[in-house]
């Protein structure tokens, strides 16, 4: 009776297995545990944003329009949005917000140009959203500025040239255009607001714009860092202790060592003996086909011939 060869024992220890799997686990676990407390703690859409007057500029079913807007016309693949994106376009959350503050910056230019400054950081760090309505109040320069940017942002997704890294007239729908630019004026307003209860916007302060006094917060900067060294150097430890000791038991085995032989001492296998009829075989094959395709043509040109 022949004995079924034994299991190949692994490289590594089925101890090391089993941690690699826990850190799996855990690691997703803390990334749930993440993401829930992201969408806990995300900013309110408001049900609709008006001026002092009580007029409507935009509302909630707006953004979430262009939002969709945004997605289906692939503008995540060329800009970004509170820094998430791509490279090849603008961050339009740090567009809408640059511009929409020099065009409220403008309109107080005649109280001078240090009280303008102040009061349009006064306008965009004040949140004016009230919970119980769910209505966001806009000052008069930022319900004008938000008018100026929908035509803005309509010529640019209208160009007919490929000018701005669109498609040309990649969106030409007005009523899209307005929804786009509302998704935009959201994120600026999440961007700027200071959060209730805090002294920073809903993204800590991000993306960072002079002109509104949004600096990123020390909690940003610091933890950023740290996860970078943390990722960078536990990687570097992990390699460095698994090539150095095995105290932790995580080789199963160690590794064949490498030999080479000359060719001459290599016997060929019955597999590589097969492909070798194999190669010749279809070298005939290509030859035959090779010599009848112009035969072929020499025969339909003397019967053509023979036609005529």
């Amino acid at each position: 009776m022949v004995e079924e060869p034994g299991r190949r024992e692994l490289l590594v220890s089925k101890g090391w297995v089993r941690t690699v799997a826990l850190v799996v686990l855990f690691g997703f676990f803390v990334m749930g545990l993440l993401a829930y407390r992201t969408y806990a703690g995300q900013p309110p859409i408001p049900e609709r944003v008006v001026d002092p007057q009580g007029r409507t500029v935009y509302t909630g079913e707006d953004v979430t329009a262009g939002q969709q807007v945004f997605l289906k016309n692939g503008l995540m693949e060329y800009g970004s949005i509170f820094g998430h994106g791509a490279y090849l376009g603008p961050d339009f959350t740090a567009d809408y917000l640059r511009r929409s503050a020099l065009s409220v910056r403008e309109s107080y230019e005649g109280e001078g140009s240090d009280r303008a400054a102040a009061r349009t950081v006064r306008d965009f760090k004040k949140n004016r959203y009230d919970s119980e309505t769910k209505t966001l109040v806009l000052t008069t320069p930022q319900a004008l500025a938000f008018g100026k940017l929908r035509e803005h942002y309509g010529n640019v997704f209208a160009e007919p040239t490929t000018r701005n890294g669109l498609r040309p007239k990649a969106i030409t729908n007005p009523d899209k255009i307005r929804q786009l630019t509302a998704y935009f004026g959201w994120s600026a307003w999440a961007a700027s607001a200071t959060r209730p209860g805090h002294d920073y916007s809903y993204t800590n302060n991000w993306p960072p714009e002079p002109l509104v006094a949004n600096e990123p917060t020390a909690d940003v900067v610091v933890w950023s860092v740290l996860s970078l060294i943390a990722l960078l150097g536990g990687i570097g430890l992990l390699f460095a202790a698994f090539g150095r000791w095995n105290f932790l038991g995580w080789r199963g085995r160690e590794q064949a060592t490498l030999s080479f032989r000359s060719p001459g001492d290599v016997a060929l296998t019955p597999a590589q003996r097969a492909c070798a009829w194999f190669f010749l075989v279809m070298a005939a094959l290509f030859l035959i086909q090779t010599l009848v395709g112009p035969l072929r043509s020499t025969t339909v040109r003397t019967s053509r011939a023979f036609l005529v």
